[in-house]
């Protein structure tokens, strides 16, 4: 029995996302417990613009502190971790991360497969990846990485999505554990929290 509880814990949720992901994320992060013991990581296409719009916009609606990660930095329990703008970003085994400029994948940097991809390595069955909104297949071939390593898929629903397709491809092309509607995902994430 316990080593079926240890197979299912979390200690790192990725989450990726590119059109109308900002609308789903703005309905899971007020749904978080005040007491979230996993790093979260967020990896989202965006301009390169380095203002702290974005950051500030995510703070406000939840508890948890929010930034955007350095190099070298140690992920810790119950934050919030934005990849940087015009950075793929890395995860390494002794928990911290690594930015990246290296050539852009599916058009983006940072690349939501590059870090599922990443972190599938480093934390193998203790990754969640969650897949959002988005016009490009981007995340769909790091699911696969991440189902690989034994870790868990949850896809936004494509009905729930402002734009479906990248929910819609990592259905079509790998196996995926949860499809959930904005909502929901906020709820298993506190729910794996506490396990």
């Amino acid at each position: 029995m316990a080593k079926k509880q240890v197979a299912h814990t979390s200690r790192l949720i990725v989450i990726g996302g590119s059109s109308g992901s900002l609308d789903a994320l703005l309905v899971i992060l007020p749904e978080l417990i005040r007491d979230f013991k996993i790093p979260v990581l967020i990896v989202l296409h965006r301009n390169n613009n380095a203002d702290n719009g974005l950051t500030d916009l995510l703070a406000s609606k939840t508890s948890m502190p929010v930034k955007e990660a350095d190099e070298k930095e140690l992920l810790l329990p119950g934050r919030i971790y934005l990849a940087p703008a015009d950075y793929h970003i890395l995860t390494e085994d002794d928990g911290s991360v690594s930015l990246d400029i290296s050539e852009k994948v599916h058009y983006c940097r940072p690349s939501i497969d590059v870090t599922f991809a990443s972190a599938a390595t480093a934390y193998k069955k203790n990754l969640t990846a969650i897949l959002l909104s988005g016009a490009n297949a981007d995340g769909a071939y790091g699911m696969g990485i991440v189902k690989e390593y034994g870790g868990r898929n949850i896809v936004q629903d494509p009905g729930d999505a402002l734009v479906s397709y990248m929910p819609a491809q990592a259905i079509l092309l790998t196996v995926v554990d949860d499809i959930l509607p904005a909502a929901e995902i906020g709820r298993l994430m506190n729910q794996l929290a506490k396990e």
